[in-house]
């Protein structure tokens, strides 16, 4: 295996130890929600991060995951071997 491979995963725990981390946070696009019940478009955030990012709580972020039926796409490592940020929400 690569050390630059991706992954995909839908287990909650995994996504939760790689964002955290990364220092990263459950967030969503402001105003790309439907309605009080929606998210939105989910990120997880990261210091610097774009103004448009809302947080939210990882229940909730989970919550709409799962319920678009999603799944997580992601990246260890670099192809020179540092830590990598990359993620991609993907359709399961």
């Amino acid at each position: 295996m690569t050390s630059q491979q991706s992954h995909t995963t839908t287990d909650h725990d995994e996504i939760l130890r790689w964002a955290k981390e990364r220092g990263g946070a459950p967030a969503h696009v402001r105003d790309t929600a439907s309605s009080e019940d929606d998210a939105g478009i989910l990120r997880i955030a990261f210091a610097g991060d774009d103004a448009k990012l809302q947080s939210i709580s990882w229940d909730d972020w989970f919550e709409k995951f799962d319920d678009a039926n999603l799944a997580f796409l992601y990246q260890d490592r670099t192809a020179s071997g540092d830590e990598s940020r990359f993620f991609k929400l993907v359709s399961r």
